[in-house]
């Protein structure tokens, strides 16, 4: 397993997930931000070998073996970047463009991994994903 932990000591994820594995929570939330992004694969591994149920703020966490992923679309938020870039770029006064947010989410579901954590994902559940990782 890449990134995994060697020893208690060697990580603060590390002793943080053991110490989650011994608790048993109903589940974990791991949010966004680059220093976490970063680690994905540590943490997505951790949350499974400890076998801590987590959900994440991004797509690419459940693409490197994490249960399930719902957040903002980073394709459409890049698509929307172009289009205020291109706007400020016709000469529209930055000032004057109106504060963008988020219109698209998405929910991705690792079904692998819910079968290696033993827990069944409803069928409604699974219908209304944007996407099934088999």
């Amino acid at each position: 397993m890449p990134n995994s932990c060697q020893s208690q000591s060697s990580s603060p994820h590390c002793a943080a997930f053991a110490t989650l594995g011994r608790a048993r929570p109903d589940a974990l939330f791991v949010g966004a931000g680059a220093f976490l992004v970063s680690r994905r694969v540590q943490l997505a591994h951790l949350a499974t070998r400890h076998a801590v149920p987590a959900i994440y703020a991004e797509r690419e966490y459940v693409e490197v073996g994490g249960l399930v992923s719902y957040g903002a679309s980073l394709t459409d938020a890049y698509r929307q970047v172009g289009v205020y870039t291109g706007r400020a770029l016709k000469g529209g006064k930055p000032a004057d463009l109106p504060v963008l947010r988020a219109t698209k989410f998405e929910l991705v579901i690792n079904a692998e991994t819910a079968r290696i954590l033993g827990l069944t994902v409803p069928d409604k559940l699974l219908v209304a994903a944007d996407e099934v990782i088999e």
